[in-house]
């Protein structure tokens, strides 16, 4: 027979496992507006969620490996002219959802900043968008001051909209990695954060359909 520890052992292991299977930082989306637009939307409309975007389509045939600065856009990858057309088209496409949306933060490189300005208006350059930190790769410190903007609260009514890349984002959650120009909808409760949904410019236009306004 199996002694009472080594049951209660297991017992604990089972538990433990179904926890993990529903962390707050999973790489695919679950809870509100999963598979349901017209629900998400109404959450979204409320405030209270991050949108982490990637930047919008670059050119891919330069890279970052010559960038002096974080101003130095001249040698950096840029975004393309379809790239700006697609972050313009994702801005007007929430505005015209009605998603409030509060601060906006991105990543310093030039192709973050020009996609959150293009889209939203404006940007407040943030490190936390970018920075690895100190610790290393698989090392579950690194991209800390990202995981701490993912799990702070908006203020209230609004969304805080996050432009960064697909590496950092990806490392915290896993999955699939965001496209350009992609987003996820994150739920940050203060100490952690849930990815309810991911939408790129298709399910931005699509999601208003058949919801009331």
């Amino acid at each position: 027979m199996v002694s009472n520890a080594r049951l209660a052992l297991a017992l604990a292991a089972l538990a433990a496992a179904s926890l993990l299977a529903v962390s707050p930082v999973a790489g695919q989306p679950a809870g509100v507006g999963a598979s349901n637009g017209p629900e998400l939307l109404a959450a979204l409309r409320g405030g209270g969620f991050i949108l982490y975007f990637r930047h919008a389509d670059t050119d891919h045939r330069q890279n970052d490996t010559r960038m002096r600065s974080v101003d130095d856009c001249a040698n950096q990858r840029p975004l393309t002219d379809r790239g700006r057309e697609h972050a313009r088209a994702i801005g007007e496409a929430i505005r015209a959802l009605g998603i409030p949306i509060g601060s906006v933060l991105a990543s310093p490189l030039c192709r973050t900043v020009e996609t959150a300005t293009l889209a939203f208006g404006a940007a407040e350059p943030s490190l936390a968008a970018r920075e690895a930190g100190p610790a290393p790769p698989g090392n579950p410190e690194r991209f800390r001051a990202l995981r701490g903007l993912l799990s702070t609260v908006p203020a209230t009514g609004t969304n805080t909209v996050i432009v960064g890349h697909a590496y950092p984002f990806y490392s915290l959650v896993g999955g699939q990695f965001l496209e350009e120009g992609e987003a996820a909808v994150v739920r940050p409760d203060g100490a952690a954060f849930e990815v309810v949904a991911r939408a790129g410019l298709r399910q931005w236009r699509e999601m208003g359909s058949g919801s009331a306004r």
